[in-house]
């Protein structure tokens, strides 16, 4: 019975490679990168003694000599909802786009959910000296703190409100002309008492809410009631059923904030034996693919959040390249399906 040879050794880095081959470090690390300034039979030898001990270079190292990560910083903060996941469908639906941009680009991904403690928490994350770049997902209640580091940080491009003359760079849709056309749409139906159901604290949500008063303003209605409403999943459902279990026959259109927040207060409507939309319409916002799903399905505005995600990796490229990339604001598009 013939025994077989053991197994190489692994080896752990390129001067243990370089011992082996006979060869300097600085060859070994030329020749893995597969330069031509190593002839091709030590290249080849080089190559074929790193696949036989298992032996591959450390990207991020060499990454960090050339002073390039390829790493992209994927960041939500979350001061306004501490309680929000990651697993909230937009966020879940944004990332999808983001990711498929930046790995098809050859960058990977640091995702990060914060928790805004401190006023420096972008900073940090920027200094760190890990990252090419940083997207940020929503401004939340930082502006301030994402301004500051837009004036000195150049690759960063947030996904939000553009503000007249600001540094930081965004792409998203014009919320308070989204906000206006859900309550167009509302009244357009007949509604004539409107509520917006959201966390106006957040600036997004905020200017959603004042479209919203826009359209009733033009339209001579008194300004719709703003409703508390979490985005965190695990308390939205209970806060929803508080609110329309108080409504009393008060409310005929609901304006939500996000399409989760509709989605729940179509159910919680339907709970109630409120039939939408014959005695309340509901439009959201975001457009998620589950809109088109649901029962009825939901009237909504589109963020366009496939086409924005690739706005955003493209301006981010172009400000790691040195280019001023500028804000990008979208169009709006009211989608009528069935809740409105």
């Amino acid at each position: 019975m013939t025994q077989s040879s053991p197994p190489p050794g692994r080896i752990r880095n390129i001067a243990e490679l370089a011992r082996l081959a006979g060869v300097s470090a600085g060859t070994v690390s030329r020749a893995l990168a597969g330069k031509t300034l190593v002839n091709k039979d030590t290249r080849e030898r080089i190559q074929a003694l790193a696949r036989e001990h298992g032996f591959r270079p450390n990207q991020m190292a060499r990454r960090l000599r050339v002073q390039e990560t390829r790493v992209i910083g994927v960041v939500v903060p979350l001061g306004h909802e501490q309680r929000q996941h990651l697993s909230d469908p937009f966020f879940m639906a944004i990332l999808g786009h983001l990711a498929d941009a930046l790995t098809e680009n050859g960058y990977d991904i640091m995702l990060s959910r914060v928790i805004p403690d401190a006023d420096d928490w972008l900073e940090r994350i920027v200094d760190s000296g890990m990252l090419d770049g940083v997207l940020l997902i929503g401004q939340s209640n930082q502006y301030d703190a994402i301004e500051q580091v837009a004036k000195r940080y150049r690759p960063m491009v947030v996904w939000g409100s553009n503000r007249p003359g600001a540094a930081q760079c965004t792409v998203g849709v014009d919320n308070r002309l989204g906000g206006r056309l859900a309550g167009e749409c509302l009244i357009a139906r007949g509604c004539r008492n409107l509520a917006f159901l959201g966390e106006i604290d957040a600036i997004e949500l905020n200017e959603r809410f004042l479209g919203l008063c826009d359209a009733a303003s033009a339209a001579g209605l008194p300004q719709p009631k703003p409703l508390h409403v979490h985005l965190a999943s695990d308390v939205m459902a209970e806060e929803i059923a508080a609110h329309v279990a108080a409504f009393n026959g008060t409310i005929d259109g609901i304006a939500a904030g996000s399409d989760l927040i509709a989605m729940n207060t179509v159910r919680a409507l339907a709970d109630r034996g409120i039939v939408v939309p014959g005695d309340i319409a509901v439009t959201g916002f975001d457009d998620l693919p589950l809109a088109e799903q649901i029962i009825p399905r939901l009237t909504t505005i589109s963020q366009h959040i496939a086409e924005g995600a690739r706005a955003m990796v493209g301006a981010l490229f172009e400000r790691i390249a040195g280019e001023d990339a500028p804000s990008v604001v979208m169009w709006p598009e009211l989608i009528r399906r069935d809740t409105a």
